[in-house]
């Protein structure tokens, strides 16, 4: 394959802004071996008066993990995860034991929303200090509602709607896809889901509400895992770069009309 048809391999290409994305949520996340402390309440507040200009709401909440045995699925103990939002609530920044995390429905730019996610990491390393981290990943969700959907055909390439790009379309209520890449050279791995879900469906409660229509979804989720100092600048570097990666996956499986459709200029 020509590597300039290759997402995986070819250059970033030149950005299209557009006004009117089906862009739903951007996520960068940060995960490092368990710091118990995170659980008190007195070692959380330097880092929350770090980041509280501009996320000052603070709603702690409890999560249940399920941990999966020989013997079936069990609960694990719960922990506490703080959950810090700006007034508006369109940006949210999580911290819990073994990870921190930044998530928005009103992206701008990539330049904005990782020089927020700079500003969570360096008030992670600055007032929690991991020494190690395991993960990181960023992950982009499209959405596609409305008559996109009845043009979906001329909005995205074929190779990936699969039999939405048939005759057989009209029939179809869930069709889903997941495929994950090796990224060259790069450690990384790029998980790619797309497919068309039906009214009050959904893939990820934790990120894709459930509307009261059908959609088409492009959710995609790039990451490293491997255990490695924590090193602030290199987190954000590295994050940045699998936004890069993810947006030539998008470009490759879009089309100009596509662009077109939500505002952009081809």
């Amino acid at each position: 394959m020509d590597p300039s048809q290759d997402p995986l391999r070819s250059a970033l290409p030149a950005e299209v802004p557009l006004p009117a994305a089906p862009l739903v949520r951007v996520i960068a996340q940060v995960r490092f071996p368990q710091i118990l402390s995170i659980e008190k309440r007195e070692f959380v507040a330097p880092f929350q008066e770090a980041i509280r200009d501009r996320y000052p709401a603070l709603r702690p909440e409890q999560s249940h993990r399920i941990i999966v045995g020989p013997r079936g699925a069990s609960t694990g103990t719960p922990q506490v995860v703080w959950r810090f939002s700006d007034v508006d609530e369109n940006w949210r920044v999580s911290l819990a034991p073994d990870f921190a995390a930044i998530e928005t429905t009103a992206y701008e730019s990539r330049e904005d929303f990782f020089n927020r996610f700079g500003g969570v990491i360096e008030a992670l390393s600055e007032h929690v200090s991991p020494r190690l981290v395991d993960r990181v990943g960023v992950r982009y969700i499209d959405r596609v509602t409305g008559d996109g959907i009845d043009d979906i055909h001329r909005l995205v390439r074929a190779e990936v709607l699969g039999l939405i790009a048939t005759s057989a379309a009209q029939h179809v209520r869930h069709s889903v896809s997941e495929n994950v890449f090796a990224v060259p050279e790069t450690g990384s791995q790029l998980m790619a889901r797309w497919g068309l879900i039906p009214a009050g469906g959904t893939v990820d409660p934790a990120a894709i509400e459930a509307i009261n229509e059908r959609s088409w979804i492009l959710d995609l989720d790039m990451y490293r895992t491997e255990s490695r100092p924590f090193e602030a600048d290199e987190i954000v570097d590295e994050a940045r770069s699998f936004a890069e990666r993810i947006y030539t996956f998008f470009r490759w499986t879009v089309t100009d009309e596509f662009l077109r459709m939500y505002g952009g200029k081809v």
